[in-house]
C-alpha cells in the first residue's frame, strides 16, 4: 500500500522534487506562481516556436490556470480573488508547454487529459488541483504581485500575472510523473459502472 504524503515545496521545483510526488499527495507551494489561460498558452507557444523567449522563466515557477480579479491600489496591484480555471481548456497546449519550458508543477481545476499526463511522465512534471469556489482562500495565500505581462493585449483575466505566494494550497496531485492520472481513472471507473448498470 502506497502511503500518501504532504509536501511543502518552494519554487523553483526541481525534477527530483516533482518525481517524488504521487497522485493523491497534498501539496503547498511557496514562491512564484505564473498565471496562464488559453490566450497566454497560445502566445507563449507562438513565441517559443519562433525562437523567442518568454518574459518569465517557467522552469523557475509553478504555472497556475487562473484568471484572477486584481485591483490597483496606488502603484501596487492587489489580488482580490484567484480561483482556478478549468484546466481541460489548456489540454491542447500543455504537453508542448511542459516540453518547451521545463515546467515542473502545474495547478488548476478539474484535471487534465492523456497528452498532458504523458508529457508529465516523460519530462518530470506534476499537475495538482485546487478546490473550485475557493477564490478568496487562494488570494489570501498570494502575498505580492511582482509583475504582469500582456495586460493591455488580453485584459485582466487572460494576462500573465506573476505572484509570490506563501503556502498556496491545499493542492491535490492528480497527475504525477509516474503515469497516474486520477481524473482519467475516475472517468474510466464511472464508464465501467455505467456499462454494467451499477448505480
Amino acid at each position: 500500500m502506497i502511503e500518501l504524503a504532504e509536501h511543502h515545496l518552494k519554487t523553483p521545483i526541481s525534477a527530483e522534487e516533482a518525481k517524488k510526488l504521487v497522485a493523491g499527495d497534498v501539496v503547498y507551494v511557496t514562491g512564484t506562481l505564473v498565471t496562464a489561460r488559453d490566450e497566454v498558452h497560445e502566445k507563449a507557444l507562438k513565441i517559443l516556436g519562433e525562437g523567442g523567449r518568454l518574459p518569465v522563466d517557467l522552469s523557475m515557477a509553478a504555472l497556475y490556470h487562473c484568471g484572477p480579479v486584481v485591483r490597483k491600489n496606488r502603484e501596487r496591484y492587489e489580488v482580490v480573488a484567484a480561483g482556478p480555471t478549468t484546466s481541460s481548456r489548456m489540454e491542447p497546449f500543455e504537453a508542448e508547454m511542459i516540453e518547451k519550458t521545463g515546467l515542473r508543477f502545474i495547478i488548476g481545476k478539474g484535471g487534465m487529459g492523456k497528452r498532458t499526463a504523458k508529457a508529465c511522465r516523460i519530462h518530470g512534471c506534476a499537475y495538482a488541483a485546487f478546490t473550485g469556489g475557493a477564490a478568496v482562500l487562494a488570494a489570501a495565500s498570494i502575498k505580492e504581485v511582482t509583475n504582469v505581462f500582456w495586460l493591455d493585449e488580453f485584459g485582466m483575466s487572460e494576462a500573465m500575472w506573476v505572484f509570490e505566494a506563501k503556502e498556496f494550497g491545499p493542492l491535490v496531485v492528480t497527475i504525477d510523473s509516474h503515469g497516474a492520472n486520477l481524473t482519467e481513472e475516475v472517468k474510466a471507473k464511472a464508464l465501467e459502472r455505467l456499462k454494467s448498470g451499477d448505480s
